[in-house]
């Protein structure tokens, strides 16, 4: 069956509400897992605040994917724990226990392939850890390339927010990157949970903004029909 339409956003925002002692419960108990490992971001803030900016992307625009209400929390939870295998040291099992504290067994299940699909694999490159099978996964797990872009999409907001030498780094990895990134990971799937929504994309480009005129110039326009 394929899922064709999303809901509002007024319907995704009810359910924000309804759900929103669970979410902070979730979120207060990722906070501490990437604490417990001394995980920092950026200029040594505590990791919870890049996690927390996964999260506003999913309140953003999660009303573009989300196909019901029984997965508004699995999206949340993979959102708040995307990293917890990869930066952790939790297993896929850990993350599926953890999961059932505040899930039922199927929207654990949900949450807990969208942790697994987006953490990298093993590589000594960044090239060879987000590798055709990195994105192989994520491009069949439901939600996981709308959990992606909204990790990059907070990745790319942080860099292109600071001056320093590591922002403007990062800043042109995540450009370069970017035309391959969203046609590796973008299945180009009917079914709903499966989007890659063009206003996050937009979203991306604004962050980007210096170069966005150049590129069209040159008819590299890869903000346009992902």
């Amino acid at each position: 069956m394929l899922l064709l339409q999303a809901m509002n956003r007024e319907t995704f925002e009810a359910y924000l509400k309804k759900y929103a002692e669970k979410i902070e419960q979730i979120r207060l108990s990722a906070h501490r897992l990437h604490e417990q490992v001394n995980q920092s971001y950026g200029d040594n803030l505590p990791y919870g605040y890049h996690l927390d900016m996964v999260v506003n992307g999913v309140r953003d625009f999660g009303h573009l994917v989300c196909a019901g209400e029984d997965d508004v929390l699995p999206l949340f939870f993979g959102a708040y724990y995307h990293d917890s295998i990869e930066d952790a040291r939790l297993t896929y099992n850990d993350v599926m226990k953890v999961a059932r504290g505040f899930l039922s067994e199927e929207q654990a299940l949900m949450a807990t392939e969208i942790v697994y699909a987006l953490t990298n694999d093993k590589g000594r490159t960044r090239a060879e850890r987000a590798g055709e099978k990195y994105y192989k996964g994520i491009r069949e797990t439901p939600y996981a390339p709308f959990v992606k872009l909204c990790d990059r999409l907070a990745n790319i907001t942080y860099s292109c927010s600071g001056v320093d030498s590591n922002n403007r780094r990062m800043k042109e990895v995540y450009k370069k990157e970017m035309p391959h990134f969203l046609q590796s990971m973008n299945p180009h799937s009917d079914d709903i949970r499966f989007l890659v929504p063009q206003d996050t994309v937009l979203r991306l480009a604004e962050c980007l903004i210096d170069d966005m005129e150049r590129e069209e110039r040159e008819g590299k326009v890869w903000w346009y029909e992902y």
